[in-house]
């Protein structure tokens, strides 16, 4: 596995239970006690995963994400929260973060989100693409390729935009995209859709004739004119 890993967290006994088993899994771990030392560790070393705690001393999780953010675009970032900071979810994928893990969270359950983002470091897989008016979509590499250039989403962006190929012929309910994606559909989960859908849009923004347009109330369709 090999893996690179930048753990930051500022409790020290979670730090060192986490750390402990994902070394016994076989990553190499840094961990750093507070945002400013990830900050700093993170520009001076490559990392392939980034797990940080949101609520830190000297520079909190999401400023931490962004200025990862501003060195490297695609290193995949796990945020950890507690359960009564579900609300942060939305300002958490503003700053950059891919995925989300409420604290209590069990060792697998970790791993298991970590090997999600660790495949797209793993070479090219062959898999679904869809073709997207100047675009082609490469969902199994979470590649979006222009005749510009290529971007590589993170796997929630290319859960959401493979959604909406496969039912471009109809309009997604919200709670559908919700239910599939994440696995539930609560408000706050909601809000982070709608930064997705914005994302998306940008991303193709290269091509009028590619649009997610939203019905009101009800969901998003992909049209292709």
């Amino acid at each position: 596995m090999n893996a690179k890993i930048l753990l930051v967290e500022d409790d020290p006994g979670l730090g060192f239970v986490i750390k402990d088993n994902l070394v016994t899994k076989g990553y190499q771990v840094t961990l750093c006690k507070d945002g400013e030392e990830g900050l700093n560790t993170f520009l001076h070393a490559p990392f392939d995963l980034c797990i940080l705690d949101v609520m830190m001393p000297k520079k909190d999780g999401f400023s931490l994400a962004r200025g990862i953010r501003e060195k490297n675009k695609d290193v995949p970032i796990l945020f950890v929260t507690a359960k009564s900071m579900l609300e942060d979810k939305v300002s958490g994928f503003t700053a950059g973060g891919d995925d989300y893990i409420v604290k209590p969270f069990s060792m697998e359950e970790l791993c298991l989100r970590m090997e999600v983002f660790l495949k797209r470091s793993t070479g090219h897989v062959p898999g679904e693409i869809f073709s997207l008016g100047l675009y082609s979509f490469d969902f199994s590499n979470l590649t979006l390729i222009h005749m510009g250039g290529s971007k590589i989403l993170t796997q929630k962006e290319a859960d959401v935009l493979k959604l909406l190929c496969v039912h471009k012929d109809r309009v997604m309910k919200r709670e559908e995209i919700l239910k599939t994606v994440w696995g539930d559909d609560d408000y706050f989960l909601g809000r982070s859709l709608d930064v997705f859908i914005s994302k998306l849009r940008k991303y193709l923004k290269e091509d009028p004739t590619v649009e997610i347009v939203n019905y009101h109330g009800v969901g998003f369709k992909l049209e292709l004119k």
